[in-house]
């Protein structure tokens, strides 16, 4: 069976949730997980609005296990 894909890289689903709890370490994962995919823009834009989208962020990773991907650029 094929591994699912997550964010945060690639870590157990209770520790991704754990961290994307506490808004900086969401924040600050949210920009990296955005610069390695090769998404500069929408790293840049977490920069400065990262903390707007953290609710957001905590909802998807519970859901999903990923983060809120707002643009894809």
């Amino acid at each position: 069976m094929a591994k699912k894909k997550r964010d945060y890289f690639g870590l157990d689903r209770l520790i991704s949730i754990i961290l994307a709890i506490i808004p900086f370490t969401a924040w600050l994962l949210g920009i990296i997980t955005r610069f390695q995919e090769g998404k500069y823009v929408a790293g840049i834009i977490r920069i400065f609005g990262g903390w707007l989208i953290w609710i957001l962020d905590l909802v998807y990773m519970i859901t999903q296990d990923k983060i809120c991907r707002l643009i894809d650029a």
